[in-house]
């Protein structure tokens, strides 16, 4: 059974623990968070503490902190002999240099404390600076989803800026959706099966195949007309898009 430390009482951190809960070879013994209160959800579950200098001793140490704090974290880690990874899909393996074993456990997914996830279907990207804790990390990620990869600190990174276009600015324009018929007394539910639709086709035949609309179709009456009914932040956001996706089209029109 390998022991498990877990820092951090956010989203990621909370999601880590409900998969590990019932493993048979991975075990957290202990979780980590600076504010006190904010450990609430593990009371009864696990042992829990605010104070660095109470951590328990244990074979992996998980840092789900934010990227800005997992540095100073880091540092007052660098006396234990242990492998110690840290779940940013934006922060280099680098910034954890003052360690002897340390590595990337990057489970690529929004997550909500309100919303279950089934992590076997969640890709995890892992990193470690030796073959032998690239293992251990491999192991624990397999124990938990069906869809692990080897990524190293500048393809993670990338594919960080890839995943903030398909999922925050997606959910962005779902929000400027919804607002649009909010202002019109319109259901946003009726946009609920289009959404859905888009994405699987998206992953079915791919983003570029997938792509229809009137800007593809260069139809300059209907673009002119949506500009005439939305708020020129809107307009702002129309336009760019509109002209990303015939610059992208072109040879189509």
């Amino acid at each position: 059974m390998i022991s498990i430390v877990l820092l951090g009482a956010g989203n990621v951190a909370t999601h880590l623990f409900k998969a590990l809960e019932n493993s048979e070879n991975f075990q957290i013994i202990q979780v980590y968070n600076r504010t006190k209160e904010n450990l609430g959800f593990f009371d009864g579950k696990v042992d829990t503490t605010s104070n660095l200098k109470n951590l328990k001793s244990a074979q992996l140490y998980i840092l789900a902190l934010k990227d800005d704090i997992i540095a100073d974290v880091a540092k007052s880690l660098s006396s234990i002999d242990a492998l110690v990874a840290h779940t940013s899909g934006a922060t280099s393996i680098a910034v954890l240099k003052d360690l002897a074993r340390c590595g990337v456990f990057y489970p690529l997914q929004t997550f909500s404390k309100n919303k279950d996830v089934n992590f076997k279907t969640v890709p995890i990207c892992i990193e470690a600076n030796n073959n032998m804790d690239e293992d251990l990390l491999e192991q624990l990620a397999q124990e938990i989803s069906d869809k692990v990869y080897r990524i190293d600190s500048v393809q993670r990174k990338k594919l960080h800026v890839a995943a903030v276009f398909v999922s925050n600015f997606a959910n962005y324009l779902y929000t400027v959706g919804e607002e649009i018929c909010n202002e019109n007394d319109v259901p946003f539910e009726i946009l609920h099966p289009l959404m859905i639709e888009t994405a699987e086709k998206a992953t079915k035949i791919g983003p570029f195949a997938a792509q229809t609309g009137p800007a593809k179709r260069n139809d300059q009456e209907v673009l002119s007309n949506h500009q005439k009914l939305i708020t020129k932040k809107q307009q702002e956001i129309y336009k760019i898009i509109t002209k990303s996706i015939q610059d992208l089209h072109g040879k189509e029109l």
